[in-house]
């Protein structure tokens, strides 16, 4: 029987079923994560052969301890995964330390980790990417703004999500933002691409083909929502675009991917832009080992009738799969943010698209940043039912008549005390 250690079964809160597919699939599935046992739901112990429970996931002597633990109880491990962005490097490091061969080792992670590495790749397949240099001093920095022009955006090239990633334009924003970026943090300069994002998820098998293939489109800048706190929309393609598939399976091939779930994200231009393309095109802008983040293989799922969790048990298990794909649809996210009032209540928004929801939850504070306070996730059939939806979903309400005149009353009145008084007025003082 096969043995694989999941990393964090708790935590994203669905990525349990990652397990439970393992485990009916017949492997022993090991669990280490940061949540006493006790503590568990059932279904996240149940998922489970067995599970480790340490202080602390990013305390290394304690995780190494576990996967001690679990070989010398159930002998070699075959697969040790997390399927999740903050713990890749982790994950990449207990592989080559134990001898798991299944995955990224130690070596790899500079070119599916690093921004700047991963250039190189997509040139090796004709796929164009952003100018860019790695931030130094302010005169670095301003001659690349003098090439490229601004804005320019700034993040880590070893980063996670949209986090600590900064649109500048002007000088005053890159002097602010030398003096209080974090100095032991490698960061990276690139040209603003004016686009959408449109991504590439697909499970691939051991022989670096895909066994499914998928897409999600962000039509808002994950980098404004974060920094701005806005609310949060992105949505699972019907089917997938042609040239978004020839440039994610090129990729594929140039990072010689085999057994994984992978979320490959690009840019589609909104406007001819020099240098990179007209208008449509697809552009380079990173790739993630790891399925994309929050709840969105439970949309994949809804998206197109089929259990992507199953798939990826099913390449681990057996290299293939006989999981169905039924009918195609869009799967629309929408994420409002606490403090806004929106014209909708949610009773209003769930009873009039209810046949159409399929999820609505808090969102969990640690995804919050990039997705929003609560979540609606819903199926349309077409790309004008699901615009109506977002337009529903995120409308703020208006002000009311009344509070509006004593706005506009309140306003005149001070304006009225900030004027000079007349010489009659003077005269009677």
């Amino acid at each position: 029987m096969k043995n694989a250690i999941f990393i964090s079964p708790n935590f994203p809160t669905n990525y349990w079923q990652f397990c439970r597919a393992l485990k009916d699939n017949g492997l022993h599935v090991l669990g280490i994560g940061d949540q006493p046992y006790e503590q568990l739901a059932n279904h996240v112990r149940d998922s489970l052969t067995e599970y480790y429970w340490v202080d602390s996931l990013e305390h290394t002597e304690s995780v190494y301890r576990a996967v001690a633990f679990f070989i010398h109880k159930y002998g070699r491990i075959d697969w040790l995964e997390s399927n999740n962005e903050y713990w890749l490097e982790r994950d990449a490091w207990l592989r080559t330390q134990f001898h798991i061969t299944s995955g990224f080792q130690e070596g790899d992670i500079d070119r599916i980790k690093y921004k700047s590495k991963m250039k190189d790749y997509y040139a090796k397949v004709g796929i164009p990417t952003c100018r860019w240099r790695m931030v130094d001093d302010f005169d670095g920095c301003m001659s690349f703004i003098k090439e490229v022009g601004w804005p320019v955006v700034v993040k880590p090239d070893n980063g996670v999500g949209a986090s600590d990633t900064h649109k500048l334009e002007s000088e005053e924003d890159l002097r602010r933002f030398l003096g209080q970026r974090r100095s032991w943090v490698p960061y990276i300069m690139e040209e603003f691409v004016h686009a959408e994002v449109n991504s590439y998820d697909a499970i691939i098998d051991s022989q670096g083909q895909p066994m499914f293939e998928t897409g999600n489109v962000t039509p808002m800048s994950i980098m404004d929502i974060v920094n701005k706190q806005d609310n949060s929309i992105y949505y699972i393609v019907k089917d997938l675009a042609p040239d978004v598939r020839k440039a994610g399976r090129a990729a594929v091939k140039a990072w010689g991917v085999k057994s994984r779930f992978i979320h490959f994200e690009f840019f589609r231009l909104t406007q001819d832009q020099a240098g990179l393309g007209k208008k449509g095109d697809v552009v380079a802008l990173e790739v993630n080992m790891r399925p994309c983040g929050g709840f969105t293989p439970d949309m994949i799922n809804f998206a197109h009738s089929t259990n992507v969790y199953k798939i990826w048990a099913d390449m681990i298990a057996f290299d293939h799969s006989e999981t169905t794909v039924g009918d195609h649809v869009f799967c629309a996210f929408a994420g409002r943010r606490d403090g806004k009032n929106f014209a909708l209540s949610d009773a209003q928004l769930l009873e009039k698209y209810y046949p159409a929801i399929r999820l609505v939850e808090r969102i969990p504070d640690a995804l919050a940043d990039a997705m929003g306070n609560r979540m609606y996730v819903a199926v349309f059939p077409t790309l004008a039912k699901l615009e109506a939806f977002y337009r529903d979903a995120l409308a703020e309400a208006k002000p009311a008549p009344a509070k509006k005149a004593a706005a506009k009353k309140a306003t005149a009145k001070k304006a009225t005390a900030k004027k000079p008084a007349s010489k009659a007025a003077k005269a009677e003082k």
